[in-house]
């Protein structure tokens, strides 16, 4: 395993930057597993579509099953999860200053939580499913936000790169 140094700046702003999403992505993790009930209904009301516009057109896709809403919902928690822990990974080796490797499982991470945010909750969840219909449970907002965080934290991890990856393809 090769250990290189990196450019302080870029670096640390990677190394930071990948532990905050970390952190984030964790604690959101674990308020899905202790507090269970709360976003179970937020998905049980967006699969369900029964607070959108009701349009005939439309609701054929809603999904009523409580067992298939609980599914996806223990589907979300666990890419969370391993999200967060892909991330807690990649922190830890960004710290140890092993960039090959860190901006790898940065990479694997952010691009986790882009598809969780970025097609399951925008474009799965809003536009699928209509979420964008309904004042009360729609979270594209915040989906938006944490795709971008995660975007953002992504060029930032191959940005602090230097050239390092370019000088030794062959």
């Amino acid at each position: 395993m090769t250990i290189t140094r990196h450019p302080r700046p870029l670096g640390l702003a990677a190394t930071v930057l990948t532990g905050v999403l970390a952190l984030y992505i964790a604690l959101v993790a674990f308020g899905n597993i202790t507090d269970f009930g709360t976003n179970r209904d937020f998905v049980h009301h967006v699969l369900a579509m029964d607070t959108t516009f009701k349009d005939d057109d439309l609701m054929w896709r809603a999904i009523t099953s409580k067992g298939l809403q609980d599914a996806a919902y223990i589907a979300i928690i666990a890419w969370e999860t391993v999200a967060a822990l892909v991330l807690i990974g990649a922190t830890w080796l960004w710290i140890r200053r092993d960039l090959a490797s860190a901006r790898r499982l940065t990479t694997y991470g952010t691009l986790m939580l882009m598809l969780l945010f970025g097609a399951g909750f925008i474009g799965i969840g809003g536009e699928w499913f209509a979420m964008w219909q309904s004042a009360d449970w729609n979270g594209l907002d915040a989906a938006t936000r944490v795709f971008l965080i995660s975007g953002v934290v992504l060029i930032v991890a191959h940005l602090s790169s230097g050239g390092d990856e370019a000088s030794r393809r062959p």
